[in-house]
This record gives structure tokens, C-alpha cells and sequence, in this order.
């Protein structure tokens, strides 16, 4: 197969890795991209692909909570130019857009088309105001989540529009659900910064995480590679990346060889209950790597990086003497999905490649 010189490109865009890897990863997986990202991987050459990287669209995502912190919207709206897209004009076509999506409920970009705003159909006013903007908008997502009863909702829209973030949780009482919702906000901002994909490690495919424990231990081993030249402390290779594959039969080997190694050090068999307890706790941070990159509950948090988003709802609960759950978690980032227009930087990858 004929390897070409835009598959070489977006191989390279994606991996970080040098164009000569690329193109060996593309002759070796006969020019399939995925597998050669993780024919790239596997070998320590190549980055996570990252989305955001391949993306090109402007626009607008917006964050409106119900003043009752019951009801929370987010939205994606895209627009062809960043100059629109900071135009009073289209940031408050947004805004209403996006409470109008609220208050009517509808879930489908149809059913939007058919509602009605300020005494018009939906169709028409999108219509008219997309004449006044004067290039292609689109309503590109939306999401609206609901509070159970006893439940809250609350969010958080970056200032430049590009990221928004909603989150909703069940409590035991109004009075918890009072009690957290600040710090629902708070994490909300967290999520936009620290980008977890997922709410829990739970909802990550077992398959996926075996995948990416090859790649994490390559990453790693290509680290130390350059350490070991420096001269400096390599890293701790994991044998895991992910809470589900600590099974009870990982923690209780593990267990006994923290034991092993205390008696080995001469660590007198009285004190061990005092020392094991911070051994595991280490041994799960070192072998949680890849929920504390895509999870948020396993993340640590930005603004007490010695607790987890986990640890942190469950001390407020605490403090507030209930329950909290967090139960649904939205992220929007701007032209996620979308992909780049193609340049001209494949010729001069080919000019190269000769």
C-alpha cells in the first residue's frame, strides 16, 4: 500500500512522534491510522491523541442554571469566524438560544425547529437572526439535566466561551443539596480545566484501559531512558493504570509483598498496621494513572491537591451530616469532534519524504 504524505502529516499531528516513525508505523499497520497510533504507543514514541488538537470551528458554549439550581443547560453553537463569534450579536443570540432550549425542554435538534420563541416558530427567529450575523451558524449540541428530588445542579461557562461544564447530584435532604451547591460549581471549574472525560473510572471499557496500561508503561520507560542518561531518578513504572484492575486479589498480593518487604527491613511486626495503610494508599495512586487523567472523581483537586474530587464531596457530605452523589457530568469543548480543514503542509511533508 502507498503511504502518503497527508497520512504521514496527520499521523504526526496526532503523535507528536518524528515523520520517519510515522511513516515505518503506517508501512507496518499497512496505513491505518489507528493502529499505528498504537503501534506508536506501544513503542514509547507517540502521545495520546488529543481531539481538540484535529478541531477548527468558532462559536460559543454556554452554561444557564435555573435560579432554583434544579435545572442546568449547556450548549454548543458554531459559527464560521471567531470575529462573530465575540460580536454582541451572537453572544446574545446564544444566551437566548440556550435559555429557550431550557424552558421548553426539547431534546432534538427537530423538536427545537419546531418550538416556538417570542411568539414565532423556532425555524423563522433562527432564520432572521442568522440573516443578521451574516454567515452559517448551527446549533451544533445541547444537554439539559435535572435534579431528582433532593437533588441540585449546578455548573460553569469559561469566560472566552470555549468550555462549559455541568454537573448534577442526589442528596439526602434540600438541606444537603443547599449545602453543596457551591461546591458543584467549584468542581465545575476543576472539570474545565483538568478535562476528565468520565465521571467515574467505571464508565471506563476495560478494553481501552488495557490499551492504554501498554502505552502508559512505554511512555514511562522512554522517560526513564532519558533519565538514566541524565543521571537523574527514573520514574516507578506501574503494573496498572486503573481502579478496575485492582482486584481483591491484586490488593492482597500486594499486601503481603508490602508485608515481605517491612519484615525483609527489619520493621518490627507491631507496627505494620501504622505503616501498610499509607503503602496502599501509595500503591493505588501509582496504579490509578489513567482515572486520575479521564476520570473526575479520581482526579485530585485543583484547589486541594492532597484529596480527590471523591474524597473532597464525600467531606462535605460529612460536614453537611448527609449524602451527596454525583450522578451526571457534561463537558463541552468547543469544535470537539469537528475535524481540521486539510492545508498545504502535505506537500512540504512530501518535498521531505523524497
Amino acid at each position: 500500500m502507498t503511504i502518503s504524505a497527508g497520512m504521514v502529516k496527520e499521523l504526526r499531528e496526532l503523535s507528536g512522534a518524528g515523520m520517519m516513525d510515522c511513516k515505518k508505523a503506517l508501512v507496518a499497520t499497512e496505513g491505518d491510522i489507528d493502529k499505528a497510533m498504537d503501534h506508536l504507543r506501544e513503542k514509547g514514541l507517540g502521545k495520546a491523541a488529543k481531539k481538540s488538537d484535529r478541531l477548527a470551528s468558532e462559536g460559543l458554549v454556554n452554561v444557564v442554571i435555573s435560579d432554583d439550581f434544579k435545572t442546568a443547560t449547556i450548549s454548543e453553537i458554531n459559527s464560521e469566524t471567531d470575529f462573530v463569534a465575540q460580536n454582541d450579536g451572537f453572544i446574545n443570540f446564544t444566551k437566548s438560544v440556550t435559555l429557550h432550549l431550557q424552558t421548553t425542554d426539547v431534546a432534538t435538534n427537530e423538536e427545537l425547529l419546531k418550538s416556538e420563541i417570542n411568539g414565532v416558530g423556532f425555524e423563522e427567529y433562527f432564520g432572521t437572526e442568522v440573516s443578521k450575523i451574516g454567515e452559517n451558524v448551527v446549533v451544533r449540541r445541547f444537554a439539559t439535566i435535572k435534579a431528582s428530588e433532593c437533588g441540585v445542579v449546578n455548573g460553569y461557562g469559561h469566560s472566552n466561551g470555549r468550555v462549559g461544564v455541568v454537573i448534577g447530584a442526589i442528596c439526602d435532604s434540600e438541606k444537603t443539596a443547599e449545602g453543596v451547591k457551591d461546591l458543584l460549581k467549584n468542581i465545575s471549574m476543576h472539570a474545565s480545566a483538568m478535562k476528565p472525560t468520565v465521571l467515574s473510572y467505571t464508565d471506563l471499557d476495560p478494553a481501552f484501559i488495557e490499551k492504554e496500561n501498554i502505552a502508559i508503561k512505554a511512555d514511562i520507560e522512554k522517560e526513564n531512558e532519558e533519565l538514566r542518561r541524565l543521571g537523574k531518578h527514573e520514574k516507578r513504572i506501574p503494573e496498572f493504570v486503573s481502579m478496575l484492575q485492582l482486584t481483591d486479589e491484586v490488593m492482597a498480593k500486594a499486601k503481603i509483598d508490602m508485608e515481605a518487604e517491612l519484615k525483609a527491613s527489619g520493621k518490627p511486626e507491631k507496627i505494620w498496621d501504622k505503616i501498610i495503610p499509607g503503602q496502599i494508599d501509595r500503591f493505588i495512586a501509582d496504579n490509578t494513572q489513567l482515572d486520575q487523567q479521564l476520570a473526575l472523581l479520581s482526579q485530585f483537586f485543583v484547589m486541594d491537591d492532597k484529596k480527590t474530587i471523591e474524597q473532597v464531596v464525600a467531606d462535605k457530605a460529612k460536614e453537611l451530616d448527609g449524602t451527596i452523589k454525583l450522578v451526571d457530568y457534561i463537558r463541552y469543548d468547543l469544535g470537539e469532534g469537528l475535524e481540521k480543514k486539510v492545508d498545504d503542509f502535505a506537500a512540504e511533508v512530501e518535498a521531505q519524504l523524497k
